[in-house]
């Protein structure tokens, strides 16, 4: 009995000596996502895209041998709760890396909580130009969505054909609404230089009430409107904006960026919808550019029970396979390691190869714009046709 106890022992403390993956441990990635609030219209679903990820990925046996698990926190959408989550989740629950939050307000403030504690951080959604600046840039911050830059000057693309000079503006007063507007307003006076900004509405974000905004801008007569409004935020001023009269006075001329085109936001507006105008989407179901798309959005139909699955949902999912890839690169769940390997790191994703630049750890991650047109099959807008504009010109 004393030989045996004396094995047992020896086996369990060499046991610990065995390194993480040897052991079969938990890679714990904490994911702090806005799940409550008008922002939970992007939020939750690119949750479910990083779950889906996750559950594929530990089917197949994990990384480096190890099942990853996912521990999601509301943010509520507010930057002091994104940082008291993010640190909870790195004291608290001893998470090896961190992926999430939706705004602009809430990315930054959490880098600096992985830049703190020397943890990677992969920012799937926040555009804000300030979150890899070069005075914000920090060994351990990476995104994989678009920037404000690349949307901006996206849209003075498509604007820059339409017969019109005289535009307005409206957007969130933070981070993002303030950075997208301005790349809009600089690309679009270099491609018509005769264009002029008549009018910039800057309603608090999770504005109720657009009314007087609308009014306002009503009162300048454009002939086209800037919007990047987005989620639950974008539906509430569309439907206020509707019975106003406001996008017959534009005559349709409307570009609404933050994913006013993505399925979340079509289908909960329904015919409510402003038929006509234009907005982008980062992916949809209906857009297949490759068979890997094709597949991946029947899984994802198949995953979340929906015959039109979420367009967020390849955030989530990209976010996670492109840590999934640094870690099995680096060998290692070191966040100095797996820091290194996601430099210039380019992955095969559903909707094509991406790769996250050295210079600013940036993805170069383009969206798909077009005009909304209702599909009666489905009783709800898509982009017709759905575009997918190359970001590469756009980015610096």
């Amino acid at each position: 009995m004393l030989r045996r106890s004396l094995l047992v022992t020896l086996t369990a403390a060499l046991a610990l000596l065995l390194p993480s993956y040897a052991r079969g441990e938990k890679i714990k990635v904490g994911f702090p996502i806005i799940l409550s609030g008008g922002g939970a219209l992007f939020g939750e679903p690119a949750m479910k895209g990083a779950q889906m990820y996750v559950e594929e990925i530990n089917a197949a046996g994990g990384v480096l041998g190890r099942p990853i698990e996912l521990i999601v926190r509301d943010t509520k959408g507010n930057a002091d709760e994104a940082v008291r989550v993010a640190r909870e989740l790195i004291l608290k629950d001893n998470v090896d890396f961190l992926v999430g939050t939706v705004t602009s307000a809430e990315g930054p403030a959490v880098s600096v909580v992985a830049k703190e504690n020397k943890i990677v951080f992969i920012a799937p959604i926040p555009k804000t130009d300030q979150l890899t600046a070069p005075e914000k840039l920090h060994p351990y911050v990476f995104r994989v969505a678009a920037n404000t830059t690349v949307e901006g000057r996206s849209a003075a693309e498509v604007v820059a054909k339409w017969n019109v000079k005289q535009i307005a503006t409206i957007g969130p007063d933070y981070a993002y609404g303030q950075d997208v507007t301005r790349a809009f307003v600089s690309w679009i006076k270099k491609l018509k230089p005769g264009v002029e900004i008549v009018d910039q509405e800057w309603p608090k974000l999770g504005e109720a009430d657009y009314t007087p905004f609308i009014n306002a801008m009503m009162g300048k007569k454009p002939d086209a409107v800037f919007s990047c409004l987005w989620g639950g935020f974008f539906v509430t001023f569309a439907k206020q904006a509707k019975p106003l009269g406001l996008f017959e006075a534009v005559k349709l001329n409307v570009i609404a960026v933050g994913e006013a085109g993505s399925p979340e936001t079509a289908k909960t507006m329904g015919s409510d919808y402003p038929f006509g105008i234009w907005g982008n989407s980062y992916d949809a179901f209906y857009w297949h550019p490759s068979p890997a798309h094709r597949d991946y959005a029947e899984r994802l139909s198949k995953y979340l029970k929906d015959p039109y699955p979420s367009s967020w949902a390849i955030q989530g999912y990209t976010g996670m396979q492109f840590l999934v890839e640094a870690i099995k690169k680096a060998g290692s769940t070191d966040s100095e390691k797996v820091a290194k390997a996601l430099l210039g790191l380019t992955i095969d994703t559903p909707i094509g190869r991406q790769t996250l630049r050295e210079k600013d750890h940036q993805a170069d991650r383009g969206q798909l714009y077009g005009k909304m047109t209702l599909d009666p099959a489905i009783g709800f807008a898509v982009m017709k046709p759905p575009t997918y504009i190359d970001p590469s010109r756009f980015m610096d």
